[in-house]
């Protein structure tokens, strides 16, 4: 899968003229991982001292490696990304598909391209994967900011109050191989609706983040 979406093709209006790629893993070059751990240590740096570690050395992925991924291009190379990994997860006691999303970023200076426009993009790619949901988590400082891009606009919704446990994706002689979060849960309904989402105050990842 490899295809290009022009951003003004999709009606999307943006500071920049954005080019979206959808790509499997097994596409990607060796030039195309460096230059997404460049972007990656780029746009996660400013948001804490160590959370650019995982892209040294031309890493293009922190924890679990996706599976899919849509990227945005411009002038400049690489303005946005956001990944997609399908797993069971567990939620509460019921075991359920998902495409996890995760390794999203936006490149510092287009900042207003927002979630929304690489996450209608990724939709259609969920679809054809067959999911019943797309799943993500994320900080609670980022609700409002969901909120208004993905839940108003029916995309997704919101759920807090859910803890998520996970593995580490290397394991370390004085740390738990598991981290347990609280988190804001995203779910995107793709093959079944909200509704039929499993109640439950703990998911279980079962491997580490995306």
């Amino acid at each position: 899968m490899n295809i290009v979406l022009s951003s003004s093709a999709r009606g999307l209006s943006m500071r920049s003229q954005v080019q979206w790629r959808v790509c499997w893993e097994n596409e990607l070059r060796l030039a195309d991982h460096i230059e997404l751990s460049e972007f990656f240590r780029e746009t996660y740096g400013p948001t804490g001292e160590f959370n650019a570690n995982p892209f040294e050395g031309g890493r293009s992925w922190a924890g679990a490696r996706p599976e899919v991924r849509v990227i945005g291009y411009d002038t400049r190379g690489v303005a946005a990304h956001i990944g997609a990994l399908r797993r069971f997860i567990k939620v509460g006691e019921v075991d359920l598909l998902v495409a996890e999303l995760g390794l999203y970023g936006v490149r510092p200076d287009l900042e207003g391209l927002g979630i929304s426009h690489s996450m209608r993009v990724m939709y259609p790619v969920l679809q054809q994967l067959g999911v019943p949901f797309g799943f993500g988590a994320v900080r609670h400082v980022l609700k409002e900011h969901l909120t208004r891009l993905l839940e108003r606009p029916g995309l997704a919704t919101v759920l807090s109050g859910v803890r998520v446990r996970s593995t580490l994706p290397d394991v370390y002689p004085n740390l738990s191989p598991t981290r347990t979060e609280d988190v804001l849960v995203v779910v995107l309904p793709i093959g079944r609706p909200i509704s039929e989402w499993p109640t439950g105050t703990l998911i279980d990842r079962n491997g580490p983040e995306l």
